[in-house]
Parts: structure tokens; sequence; C-alpha cells
């Protein structure tokens, strides 16, 4: 689907979609065209309903697998082949609704005594105490530093915005003693070429391998440090809009998730149980 992919590739740029989510789309609908082994000009909606289910059921996809690659069919379909009622009556999968996993502040210090090396123990001390995506983290130069504002700036977040977040100092020491022992230059975190970010999947090993070490057992990720921080801000009182800003969300329903898992308010509440007298 060489031309086919080239059309897409360029509705998409023009769409304005992130370096990553185009090649994400491009990959799931190529996949789909090896499937049947024939263009996606000569596919339809039985094939496109056969193929999900078939990611559901024979892959077993996640909802979030299978409907990111609906949506990547569906912007092939309506935009690039415009031949919109193809989706039209093809539902998208429910997405089940999980609470994210949270460190507790013991185990977020316990990940940071376990990791030796000073270049990884400032990545995660940086993603949890800013509050960073992943690629975020990947992808800071060292001029994002705003050490005077003790501010962090992320540049092209999520949805391409901009915004600042908070520069702790007990960061911004590891930091500074990072710098004066690896000098970075553009990158504040290069990867083995100096002219290249450190890639996602090596911070990816940086963290599982310091969850390892330090005993935890929740099935903790790199993105969990960003859930904890979000947490940890709201039980010691930062507001839910504030915790928006930082995180760079576009709505405060997506921050307000953070309500459920906190303890700021269970604490409070004593369980029925603890009322009745204990006569054992």
């Amino acid at each position: 689907m060489g031309r086919l992919r080239e059309e897409m590739k360029g509705d998409l740029e023009l769409r304005g979609l992130s370096p990553e989510t185009q090649k994400i789309y491009l990959y799931y609908v190529t996949n789909f065209s090896r499937y049947f082994n024939r263009s996606p000009y000569h596919l339809g909606k039985r094939e496109i309903k056969e193929y999900l289910l078939y990611l559901l059921r024979e892959k077993k996809a996640s909802a979030s697998t299978v409907n990111l690659c609906y949506s990547a069919l569906k912007f092939l379909y309506a935009r690039t082949l415009k031949r919109e009622e193809i989706m039209e009556k093809i539902p998208r999968l429910r997405s089940t609704k999980k609470l994210p996993v949270v460190l507790e502040r013991q185990e977020v210090e316990s990940l940071f005594s376990v990791t030796s090396n000073l270049k990884h123990r400032a990545i995660l001390m940086l993603i949890y105490s800013s509050g960073l995506r992943l690629r975020e983290a990947s992808y800071l130069k060292v001029s994002d530093i705003d050490s005077k504002r003790m501010v962090l700036r992320i540049r092209q977040g999520k949805g391409r915005k901009d915004r600042y977040t908070l520069l702790s100092t007990l960061a911004l020491e590891v930091l500074r003693k990072y710098w004066r022992h690896c000098r970075p230059k553009e990158w504040l975190f290069p990867g083995r070429l100096s002219d290249k970010p450190l890639s996602v999947r090596s911070i990816q090993r940086v963290f599982k391998k310091a969850r390892t070490l330090a005993g935890i057992t929740k099935p903790a990720t790199v993105h969990t440090l960003r859930h904890s921080f979000a947490t940890h801000l709201l039980e010691q009182g930062t507001d839910l809009y504030r915790i928006q800003l930082l995180l760079g969300h576009r709505s405060l329903k997506t921050t307000a998730i953070y309500l459920h898992v906190s303890r700021k308010e269970l604490v409070r509440i004593v369980s029925p149980l603890d009322f009745i007298p204990n006569n054992s």
C-alpha cells in the first residue's frame, strides 16, 4: 500500500497529529492490509469487523489497542479514502474503567535509593517530581531547565501543547551533580549517540530494574510515577485545577480520576465494623 500509505501520511501531517500518533496509525493500517494481503482500497466493512474481532479474540488485544486500531482505520477511510459510511455502523469497543496504580512515598524513595547510576536516578526523580510523561522526559533539553524560576518547560507535550511544571529543589540538586559529571550539551538525557535523546525503551528498562531491586510487587510502570505525583499532590492539599495544569490535561475530568485513588478523604472515614464491640 505504498501510494496509499503516503497519501495517509500526508493527511495525518496536515491534520497536525504528532509524529508518534502518525507512526502508530500507519502501523495499524499496514497490519490490516497485510492481514488480508490486499490494499484497503479493496477492503470494506466486513473485513474491518473481521480484523477488529481477530485482534480481540485471537490476539487478546486490550480494549485500548483495539480502539486505537479502530481510530486508525476510521481516519484512513473517512479522511484519506473519503468513504465515511464504511465505519458508521461498526461499533467502537467500550473501554474498561481502571484506576491507576499509585506508589506510596516510601516505595518511590526506595526506587531512587536502589538506582546507583546518577543519570538514571536523575531521570526517575524528574519524572516523579514534575509529573512527566515518558516521552516528555526523553525529549527534555538542557535549556528546558529554568532554575531561577524553579520550573521545567515541556515542549510540545501531548496534544502539541507547551506547558510549565514544577522543578523540585531535590531533583535540581541531583541534576546539577549529573550535569557536572556528564556535561550533556543539547539533550538533557542523551542516548548512546549524544545527538539523540535517550530512548523510551531505555527509560522503561531503567524503571523495571529499579522496581525489581526495590522489591515493589505492584504492576507499576514509568507512568506510575506520574500517577503518584498527581495523587501525592492531591493528598497534600493541592487543588485539582492546579494539578490539571501541571499534568497538561485538556479536561478536568481526566484529572478527577485521582480523587478515586487518593486516601485523603478515606482516612477520615471510619468503617462501621469498627463501631461494633470486639467480643473475640
